[in-house]
C-alpha cells in the first residue's frame, strides 16, 4: 500500500475563494491534485492551458510532484495590471497617502 499525502487545491474569484482538501498517493503531481479535487467540475471556466498554477505562491508546472500539506493554487488573469493602475493614477496627479486614501489639501498653503 502506497503512502498517502494530503494537499489543498485553491482557486479564487473576486466574490469567492475555494480551498479543497484532497488525499493523494505519494509522488502525485500538481495536475493530479487539481483533477482529484473536483475543482474543474465546480469551475468550468478554469482552462489549465490558459490558467497558471503554483504551489504556495510560486509558479510551477502541472507535472511537478506535490508534497504532503502543499497548497496547489490555480491563478486567474488579473482584470487590471496593478503597475498600470498606479502609473495612470500618477499621470492624473492624484496624491495618494498610505492606505490608498486621497490626501487632504492644505487650505493655508
Amino acid at each position: 500500500m502506497s503512502e498517502q499525502i494530503m494537499v489543498e487545491v485553491a482557486y479564487a474569484k473576486p466574490d469567492i475563494q475555494v480551498i479543497l482538501p484532497v488525499r493523494l498517493h505519494a509522488g502525485a503531481t500538481a495536475l493530479q491534485a487539481i483533477e482529484g479535487s473536483g475543482i474543474l467540475e465546480k469551475f468550468p471556466e478554469i482552462d489549465l492551458k490558459q490558467n497558471k498554477i503554483g504551489i504556495f505562491g510560486k509558479l510551477t508546472k502541472p507535472e511537478t510532484t506535490v508534497r504532503d500539506k502543499d497548497r496547489v493554487e490555480i491563478y486567474r488573469k488579473l482584470i487590471a495590471d496593478p503597475k498600470e493602475v498606479r502609473r495612470q493614477r500618477a499621470e492624473e496627479g492624484k496624491a495618494m497617502k498610505k492606505g490608498g486614501g486621497e490626501l487632504e489639501k492644505n487650505e493655508d498653503a
